[in-house]
């Protein structure tokens, strides 16, 4: 008899760090908020939903988001408290089962098949949750509860925020199908447009390829693509998983021998390396730049400092740097990426996320 479906919920907060702004400042409520700085060389941390509907997001640069809202309030971020309320959410989340699989310090997955206040449901289960950390913290959060983490993590983005919603083993499959590849956990913004160039928009598309068509074009990331079309994901909820580095890649559009734009992709993956970085709080001493020649060779130039890369500006010129070093190139360039490694250490416990072949996480 193969074993009952797991019982998976995703919880992620509603806007954590900008909500927490708004919470302990009541003259932001209500306002297009960025936390970050408004430096030229600024990145935001996090957007208030206000801000959003403008189309300032994390990872955003700074002088980008007041073009869209120059309305946008800035607001210097504050770690130690987003630590502090992650914290309580935590101890929330152990109160109904020991298997917490922290992402950041505002999302997790937990196995609740066996949860330890005993309710029925997983639906339940997470209603309480939410319940408890509005009642503790004041925030709201959102959750996606199904059969798997794939599928889990893709129904909490359906009700947000302050909702809740279930993918049941009978309507995996079919969900699936209805959805844009590009919402997909794995599938970034430069997959994503490689899949809408090979004609696949939508889950139905993915699901219609062959295995053999998706390893030619996609190589390792294949078999993950081709068992999410059909939204199957067997990775247990792993309390213990430790990420060890968190990188990202882009495929350029041609091949290029230009420094100026072979800088501009290593800056783009550094900054987008960045938002990981102070989304988890978890800063590396080690920087990778890779490079992939229009032939294929790869090769890759790296350098661990004694200190760890704390701010945007370090990472950047640590990253220009290094691809410096093979500039100008003596052929064409057809992938850049940039990771950053060896932590001194991570945010109130494991970070652990999955990298896929453009480096998205």
């Amino acid at each position: 008899m193969e074993p009952p479906p797991r019982k998976i919920i995703h919880v992620d907060m509603d806007a954590f760090f900008a909500s927490v702004e708004q919470r302990d400042d009541p003259s932001l409520r209500g306002k297009p908020i960025a936390v970050g700085h408004a430096a030229a060389r600024g990145v935001v941390a996090a957007a208030s939903y206000e801000a959003r509907v403008f189309g300032v997001r994390s990872a955003l640069p700074s002088v980008t988001a007041l073009r869209r809202c120059p309305d946008l309030v800035f607001v210097p971020p504050r770690f130690h408290v987003y630590k502090q309320v992650s914290r309580q959410i935590q101890a929330i989340f152990r109160d109904y089962t020991p298997l917490v699989q922290p992402l950041s310090l505002d999302e997790a997955y937990l196995d609740v098949t066996a949860n330890l206040q005993g309710l029925p449901t997983a639906w339940a289960t997470a209603k309480a949750i939410r319940a408890r950390i509005l009642e503790q913290t004041g925030l709201t959060a959102s959750a996606g509860i199904s059969y798997n983490k794939f599928l889990a993590k893709l129904a909490s983005d359906q009700r947000k925020p302050n909702g809740q919603f279930a993918v049941t083993p009978d309507m995996g499959a079919a969900w699936v199908e209805t959805l844009p590849v590009a919402r997909f956990h794995g599938v970034g913004p430069v997959t994503a447009k490689k899949m809408h160039a090979l004609g696949i928009t939508t889950g139905a598309d993915l699901r219609a390829k062959s295995i053999d068509f998706l390893r030619a074009h996609f190589g390792n990331a294949a078999d993950w693509y081709h068992a999410i079309a059909r939204g199957e994901d067997e990775r247990p909820v792993d309390p213990d998983r430790i990420r060890k580095s968190s990188g990202s890649e882009t495929t350029f559009n041609r091949d290029l021998l230009d420094p100026v734009e072979i800088e501009a992709g290593v800056q783009q993956m550094a900054d987008d390396v960045w938002g990981w970085c102070e989304k988890t709080q978890a800063y590396g001493r080690t920087v990778t730049v890779k490079v992939k020649y229009t032939d294929f060779q790869q090769i890759t130039r790296s350098r661990t400092y004694p200190q760890a890369i704390d701010t945007a500006e370090r990472l950047s010129t640590a990253s220009r740097d290094l691809i410096r070093s093979v500039l100008p190139p003596t052929k064409g360039i057809r992938l850049v990426g940039v990771t950053v490694s060896t932590f001194d250490s991570l945010a109130d416990g494991p970070v652990a996320l999955p990298l896929f072949d453009d480096g998205t996480a």
